[in-house]
């Protein structure tokens, strides 16, 4: 049974990847998004665009994120778990919805003492596979960010 699950996520992370790859900037239409990838798993707006996400999570190591402008065409379409993104959290500053919109909605959440740890499973360099790790602090500002590189090393389940 374990899988059947997992081959039916390797289907649908590696369908997510042709469909996003297959829009196209200036021309694609909100209803090409919804026709290639689905129903997003999060939106938001900022600054009249809509953002739609495309998370893969808690096993996948991908979240898309496709940016329509007010014309109802795609603006643009970029991954959001890169440690470039990860590098934009500042600790101290940072706080929790602007990490949120930063790498997207996490894979996993955290409580312990008085603290709260959002992580992310990713792609670490486009190959192996690691964990992206965020702790607030109990003002809601990111305390600490780190990266751990997953031990079983099996980058191989999501593109």
């Amino acid at each position: 049974m374990k899988l059947a699950t997992t081959l039916t996520l390797l289907s649908i992370a590696a369908l997510l990847g042709a469909c996003a790859g297959s829009l196209v900037v200036g021309q694609s239409t909100e209803a090409d998004v919804r026709a290639r990838m689905g129903a997003p798993t999060d939106t938001r707006t900022e600054g009249g665009d809509k953002l739609w996400e495309y998370a893969t999570g808690p096993e996948g190591m991908t979240t898309r994120l496709v940016r329509i402008g007010a014309d109802g065409r795609v603006k643009e379409v970029s991954e959001l778990l890169t440690e470039e993104n990860l590098a934009k959290i500042i600790p101290g500053k940072t706080t929790r919805a602007e990490v949120r919109n930063i790498l997207g909605r996490p894979a996993d959440e955290t409580t312990f003492g008085n603290g709260l740890a959002w992580s992310w499973r990713f792609k670490r360099m486009g190959i192996s596979a690691a964990y992206m790790v965020v702790r607030f602090g109990p003002d809601g500002t990111a305390a600490e960010k780190i990266v751990i590189v997953d031990p079983s090393g099996d980058g191989s389940r999501d593109s």
